[in-house]
C-alpha cells in the first residue's frame, strides 16, 4: 500500500513540474467592491471547478503560457465570460460582477460533482470559521455502503484515528471517539443537528442517544479540538449532522427506501421535499426494526423530522425544525472473557431494557445585511426522556431470576438556549480580514431517578414504592453564558493568522439526596437511609487559540493550531448507584489543551489528502482505576486520574487511479483510500498508585482503515478493511477481565465490509455484506447499562436495498 501511495504521488508532483503559471485573481462586486465569496469559476476544457474564498480570491495552477476563456456564476449575480491571457508577466487580476435584483432567464451549469468520499471546510462558512482547523466534512451520497444501518465503521471509515463502538447493530446510538477520549455515547464531542444542540444536555450530561438516520444526511461535519472556541469546551470538537435540504426545482419530491437484512432487520425510510415560490420543506420518516445477532437483542425504533423554511427578502429567511426519534430496545447484557471464548453470541438476560424519547425543536433566522456582513439567530430546545431496566449485578454470570427486583433508572430532560452570531467581512489597510463574534445561553434541567424497578421479564418502567426503595433522586439544574470571538487576518494572499478568545460562565447545581438499601442474605430489608445533598458550583474562565495557514498553492494548504479545552464534571460522574464502581466525592472539572499541524491539499480530482501530527494535553482527566474494597471484592473508582499526554499522527489519503491515464472517462472508475492513526499515550502525572506511566485508555496504538472503490456505469463496489491493535479500557492497564469483565483489555481485532450499488433513472439497488469474514471480536467493555461486561459486536449479516426517487 504505501509503495503504491508513493507512486501515485511522485507521478502527481512530476506532472505538476510541467506547470508553468498560475492565474492568480480576485473576484468582487461591481458596485460596492465588495469580495464574493464561493463564486464559482469554470476554465474552459478543464473539469476542474474553482471556488473564491471569503475573500473573492481563487487560483488556477499549473497553466501553459496561452489565452483561457473563464466563466463566473454566483447567486444574485450576472454570469460573467472573459477570456485572460496568461504569461510570465501575469498579475493579480481583478474580475467584477453585476448585482441583480431582477429575476434572470435560467441558467444550467454541468460538471463533475466530486468522487470523493471526504472533503474539508472552507475557510469561512456561513456565519462559521475553519480557517486552520483540521476538519473532515463526510458526504454520504459519494459512500458506498450501509446507510441503512447507520454503520459508523463504513460511513466514518474516511475520517483518521477514530475509535467507534459497535454494540448497537440498528445504529440507534453513535459512539465514537479518537485520540484516546470515551467513545461512549459521542459524549466527548459537541454534538449538534444543523449546528444546535441534540445531545442530552451539552453541558451536564453531554451523551447523545439520537443519531439522524444517515439517509437522512447531506454532509457530516467533524472539527476536531480547535472547535472548542465556537462550539464550547469538548476536548473532542465539533460534530455537527448537516440534514438534506428541500430541493428547489419542483414544488414535490419523493423518495422511499425499503431495507431488509439478517437477524429480522427491516428499515422504511421515507421522505417528501418541494419549493413552492418562498416557501421550501423537507421531511422524512424512518421505521427500523431487528431482532438481533444475539438472542435478547429485539428493537423498534421510529424517527421522523420536518424542516420548513420561508424566503422573507432576498436578504432574509426563517425557518423551523422539528425531530422526534423513540425507540424500545432489549438488551442482551455483557459476557465475562471466559463466557466470550465460549460462545460470543450467548445470553444470560431477557429482562433488560431501554427505552428512549426524543424531541428536538429549532428556529433560526438569517440575515444578510450586505455583502460583507450577516447574522444567524438560533433558538433551540429539548425535551427528552431515556429509561433503563434490568438485572445487572456485579457478577455478570451471575444467572437472572424473573422473580428478583430489577434496577430501574430514568432520566428526563429539559433544556433550552439560543446562540447569536454576527460575521463581518472587512479591510484594514491593505489587509483582508473575517471577524466573527457570538454569544451563547443555554439553560439546562435534567430529573434523574433510580430506584428498585419491578420483577418479571416486562419492559415495565416503573418504580415500586418510589418513596421507600430509591437509591437516588436529584435536580440538576445548570446555566451556561458564553462570548466568543475568532478573527482570520489575511496578511498575505497565501498567509492568514485566526486568533480566537472564548469566555464560559457555568453554574452546576446538584439537589437531591441518595440512599442505602440494606438486605439479608434472603433478600429482606433491614434498613433503608436517605442522605440529603445540594452542590452549587459556579465558575468562570477563559480559553483562547491561535491559528495559523499557509498556502503555497490553490491545491496545498499547511495548516497549525492551538487551542484550550475544558470539560465539565456529568450528572453521572456525580452520582449514581452502581454495584461495582464507586465516585469520588471530589472530583474536579477537565482542563487541557489540543494542538494539530499538518499539510493538506486536492490535486486535480485525483488526489485528496491530508497528513498531520497531534498533541492533547488533558489535564485533570477522569477515569475509572481497580481497586479491592474492604472485603476484598474487585471495584472500579471514578475519580481524577491525572495527567495523560496523547501524541500522534494521522493520515488520510484517497485516489482517483484511472483519472491518472484517462483523465476524461466517465465509464470506469477505480479509487483506493486509506487512513492510518499512530497513538502513543502515556499517564504523565497521577496521585494513584500504579497509574503513572500506564498507557490512556482508548488509544490503540495502530487504528488503520482502507479500502478501494471500483464501477462501470451506474454500477459501483467498494471493499473495505479495518484492523485496530490492542487497547485497555481503565488507566490501571488492567489485562482480565475477571468475573464483572467492566475493565480489561480489549483485544485487536480486524473487520472486512463489503457493498454494491446500481442505479437508473429512479431506482437503485443496494447490496451489503458487514463483517465478511465473520469475525468474533468486541469493541466495548461496558461498565453499566447496556452490560455491564464485554458486549460483543455482530457477526457476518446480509443486506439489500431498494430505492425509489420520483
Amino acid at each position: 500500500m504505501k509503495y503504491l501511495v508513493s507512486c501515485i504521488l511522485l507521478c502527481l508532483f512530476s506532472y505538476s513540474g510541467f506547470a508553468q503559471h498560475t492565474l492568480q485573481g480576485i473576484v468582487r462586486e461591481k458596485e460596492s467592491s465588495a469580495p464574493i465569496d464561493g463564486c464559482s469559476v469554470y476554465l474552459k476544457g478543464s473539469r476542474t471547478i474553482f471556488t473564491t474564498d471569503s475573500l473573492g480570491r481563487f487560483m488556477i495552477p499549473n497553466l501553459k503560457t496561452g489565452t483561457y476563456q473563464l466563466q463566473f456564476f454566483s447567486l444574485n449575480h450576472k454570469p460573467l465570460k472573459t477570456e485572460v491571457t496568461v504569461d510570465s508577466g501575469t498579475a493579480l487580476l481583478e474580475f467584477t460582477l453585476e448585482n441583480t435584483e431582477k429575476t434572470l432567464s435560467e441558467v444550467t451549469v454541468t460538471a463533475p460533482q466530486g468522487s470523493f468520499g471526504q472533503t474539508r471546510l472552507r475557510e469561512v462558512e456561513g456565519t462559521a470559521i475553519f480557517a486552520a482547523k483540521k476538519s473532515e466534512v463526510i458526504l454520504p451520497e459519494n459512500l458506498v455502503a450501509n446507510l441503512a444501518t447507520n454503520n459508523a465503521r463504513q460511513v466514518y471509515a474516511r475520517v483518521a484515528g477514530l475509535n467507534i463502538w459497535e454494540n448497537d447493530g440498528g445504529g440507534l446510538q453513535l459512539s465514537i471517539g479518537g485520540r484516546g477520549l470515551d467513545p461512549n455515547r459521542t459524549s466527548n464531542f459537541n454534538v449538534r443537528q444543523n449546528g444546535y444542540d441534540i445531545s442530552a444536555d451539552a453541558l451536564g450530561y453531554p451523551e447523545s442517544y439520537y443519531t439522524p438516520p444517515t439517509e437522512a444526511l447531506k454532509r457530516i461535519k467533524i472539527v476536531r479540538g480547535a472547535a472548542s472556541l465556537q462550539y464550547g469546551t469538548q476536548f473532542g470538537g465539533l460534530l455537527n449532522f448537516e440534514m438534506r435540504q428541500p430541493v428547489t426545482d419542483r414544488t414535490f419530491e419523493v423518495t422511499s427506501r425499503q431495507t431488509v437484512g439478517s437477524f429480522g432487520f427491516f428499515n422504511s425510510f421515507n421522505s417528501v421535499s418541494g419549493t413552492a415560490k418562498k416557501l421550501s420543506y423537507y421531511a422524512f420518516f424512518q421505521y427500523k426494526k431487528a431482532d438481533g445477532w444475539r438472542p435478547n437483542s429485539h428493537f423498534d425504533s421510529k424517527t421522523a423530522y420536518a424542516d420548513i423554511h420561508y424566503q422573507l427578502t432576498d436578504e432574509a429567511k426563517i425557518g423551523l425544525e422539528v425531530t422526534h426519534m423513540d425507540y424500545l430496545a432489549q438488551q442482551p447484557g455483557g459476557l465475562s472473557d471466559e463466557m466470550f471464548r465460549a460462545n460470543p453470541r450467548q445470553s444470560n438476560r431477557e429482562r433488560n431494557w431501554f427505552k428512549v424519547d426524543w424531541n428536538l425543536f429549532n428556529v433560526h433566522y438569517d440575515w444578510k445585511l450586505n455583502a460583507r456582513s450577516e447574522i444567524n439567530l438560533i433558538s433551540f430546545g429539548v425535551i427528552a426522556s431515556r429509561y433503563s431496566l434490568g438485572f445487572r449485578p456485579n457478577r455478570v454470570a451471575t444467572v437472572d431470576n424473573e422473580a428478583i427486583e430489577r434496577d430501574l433508572i430514568a432520566g428526563n430532560f429539559r433544556n433550552w438556549g439560543f446562540e447569536g452570531r454576527f460575521l463581518n467581512r472587512y479591510k484594514l489597510g491593505r489587509k483582508d480580514g473575517v471577524f466573527l463574534v457570538g454569544t451563547r445561553f443555554y439553560h439546562g434541567f435534567n430529573h434523574s431517578q433510580q430506584g428498585i424497578g419491578p420483577t418479571g421479564k416486562g419492559a415495565d418502567f416503573t418504580f415500586v414504592e418510589p418513596d421507600q426503595l430509591m437509591s437516588s433522586d436529584y435536580r440538576f439544574p445548570n446555566r451556561n453564558v458564553s462570548l466568543f470571538a475568532e478573527n482570520v487576518l489575511f496578511l498575505s494572499s497565501k498567509f492568514s493568522v485566526t486568533p480566537g478568545l472564548r469566555y464560559e460562565y457555568i453554574r452546576t447545581t446538584a439537589d437531591g439526596f441518595y440512599g442505602n438499601i440494606v438486605r439479608d442474605l434472603a433478600g429482606n430489608i433491614i434498613t433503608i437511609t436517605k442522605t440529603n445533598e445540594k452542590r452549587v458550583n459556579p465558575r468562570g474562565f477563559v480559553i483562547a487559540g491561535l491559528g495559523l495557514s499557509y498556502k503555497p498553492s490553490a491545491s496545498v494548504e499547511f495548516y497549525g493550531n492551538i487551542s484550550q479545552n475544558y470539560r465539565s464534571i456529568t450528572f453521572s460522574d456525580m452520582r449514581i448507584a452502581n454495584p461495582s464502581a464507586v465516585i469520588d466525592p471530589n472530583l474536579q472539572d477537565e482542563r487541557g489543551f489540543s494542538a494539530d499541524l499538518g499539510v493538506r491539499g486536492e490535486k486535480n480530482q485525483v488526489l485528496n489528502y491530508d497528513l498531520s501530527l497531534f498533541a492533547l494535553n488533558y489535564g485533570n482527566r477522569i477515569g475509572e482505576v481497580q481497586f479491592y474494597d474492604e472485603n476484598d471484592r474487585v471495584l472500579r473508582k471514578r475519580a481524577n486520574v491525572g495527567r495523560a499526554l496523547i501524541l500522534g499522527l494521522e493520515s488520510y489519503g484517497e485516489a482517483e487511479l484511472l483519472r491518472l491515464w484517462q483523465p476524461s472517462s466517465d465509464r470506469w472508475s477505480w479509487s483506493i483510500f486509506g487512513n492510518m492513526a499512530l497513538i502513543r499515550s502515556e499517564y504523565v502525572k497521577s496521585q494513584i498508585p500504579g497509574v503513572q506511566g500506564n498507557e490512556v485508555e482508548f488509544a490503540p496504538a495502530v487504528n488503520l482503515k482502507s479500502g478501494m472503490r471500483g464501477g462501470y456505469r451506474n454500477l459501483k463496489a467498494s471493499f473495505q478493511f479495518t484492523y485496530l491493535t490492542d487497547q485497555f479500557s481503565d488507566a490501571t492497564n488492567a489485562i482480565d477481565g475477571g468475573f464483572s469483565a467492566v475493565v480489561g483489555r480489549i483485544p485487536a481485532y480486524h473487520i472486512l465490509d463489503f457493498s454494491l450499488s446500481w442505479n437508473y433513472r429512479w431506482l437503485k439497488l443496494e447490496g451489503s455484506v458487514n463483517n465478511l469474514a465473520n469475525e468474533f471480536y468486541y469493541t466495548r467493555r461496558a461498565t453499566g447499562y447496556p452490560g455491564p461486561g464485554i458486549l460483543p459486536s455482530d457477526g457476518r449479516a446480509f443486506f439489500l436495498t431498494v430505492g425509489v426517487k420520483w
